[in-house]
């Protein structure tokens, strides 16, 4: 899932089109209480996501003539009341905003890559899966869309509290006392202000301001469009697409971390029941290889970099810090010193005073721009 060349991810070279990441999040709801959000191609039944993109008109007067200004939002909130979507948009930070052709436009690009990726919910598109881990990956697929799955919903905290208060009638239609007392007290409490408070940062809402709703999470509870983050990774999730676990939020990729171990090679979800860890992390037997030559690393000596594992001869070749003093490469399993950014192999041969080349292992020493003195005396012959 990386560029051979320069080792980014897919989402660094922006490499799906839009069409691709509609088609993968159509494949995302099939089968799902979000079919609205979906049409099926007639040419091959493929489900494509149906993305409400909202334009925007402003007249905007220059000189004599008045020019349109058009905003387009290549996603935004699938509600009918293009004022409320507006508001919802305009409370993101500027930089998040998917307008086409901007910075937020390709955030939001790169989100969908990172949060929701193919890899994670169909089966064609991972390596070398038996037919026992297709299986697997089938069902484990089903469960997380009848389980955890969801898509945020945009409302005024009001309309919601209207809708709760009206279940809350007397099926003879008559108010009892306590519920016309605390219908009032509502009222009381809407003109003081928000008595709406965010689950996440637990701030009140402003008055009139839109919220994010999630179903799965029941609507006593609601976000700022700010705070309807991932609880992991902290990124806005993306399309509001959510996944709701033991009262958390989580984008897409951090809900599958949190139930399979996902392999650091990969980047796919382990199904098979062997699989190595190292380091901290996971990985498919056959994915535990050097990140720069992909020789596999089972039983041999391999040195992390950037959190990748490396083999010796590649580590030696393209990472390895060189010895100040005979200016060959040092091996990592051999013994040095560092000095800020300086390093020497610790031996006598190498960490020297640079004048008048006595060992300094173990001795007290003075630094000066990558040489080392034993002294003051030597230091001065040096500069001088």
């Amino acid at each position: 899932k990386i560029c051979r060349n320069c080792k980014c991810g897919q989402e660094e070279h922006d490499v799906p089109t839009s069409n691709e990441d509609d088609r993968k999040v159509g494949k995302l709801f099939e089968d799902t209480k979000y079919t609205t959000l979906i049409a099926k191609l007639k040419s091959d039944g493929i489900p494509v996501y149906k993305r409400n993109v909202m334009i925007l008109t402003n007249p905007v007067a220059a000189k004599k003539n008045v020019s349109i200004n058009t905003v387009t939002y290549e996603w935004a909130p699938p509600v009918q009341n293009q004022t409320l979507a507006r508001h919802y948009m305009q409370m993101l930070p500027k930089e998040k905003q998917p307008v086409a052709g901007s910075e937020g436009a390709q955030y939001r690009k790169k989100q969908l890559a990172k949060q929701l990726p193919a890899h994670d919910q169909d089966p064609s598109k991972c390596h070398e899966l038996t037919p026992n881990e297709v299986k697997q990956m089938e069902q484990f697929v089903k469960k997380y869309k009848n389980e955890a799955l969801g898509v945020g919903d945009v409302k005024l905290p009001s309309e919601v509290e209207a809708k709760g208060n009206e279940k809350n009638v007397p099926s003879n239609g008559e108010r009892g006392t306590s519920a016309t007392v605390g219908a009032m007290e509502d009222k009381l409490a809407g003109q003081k202000g928000s008595q709406y408070s965010c689950f996440r940062c637990k701030l009140n809402m402003k008055e009139g301001d839109p919220a994010v709703y999630a179903e799965r999470a029941g609507y006593d509870k609601l976000w700022h469009p700010v705070c309807f983050v991932c609880c992991t990774c902290g990124e806005l999730l993306v399309d509001m697409i959510y996944f709701w676990k033991n009262g958390k939020l989580y984008c897409g990729r951090h809900y599958c971390d949190s139930e399979k171990p996902r392999c650091a090679g990969c980047d796919e979800l382990i199904f098979s029941n062997e699989y190595t860890q190292a380091e901290g992390q996971s990985w498919h037997l056959k994915h535990f290889c050097c990140f720069d030559c992909d020789c596999v690393l089972a039983g041999e000596i391999y040195v992390m970099v950037n959190e990748k594992p490396v083999c010796k001869p590649c580590y030696v070749k393209n990472h390895a810090v060189v010895c100040q003093g005979c200016h060959n490469a040092i091996d990592p399993e051999v013994q040095r010193v560092s000095y800020n950014n300086f390093n020497w192999h610790a031996t006598t041969e190498c960490f020297l005073c640079s004048c008048c080349s006595k060992c300094l292992i173990g001795q007290k020493f003075m630094p000066v721009e990558g040489m080392v003195f034993c002294s003051v005396e030597c230091k001065k012959k040096m500069m001088s």
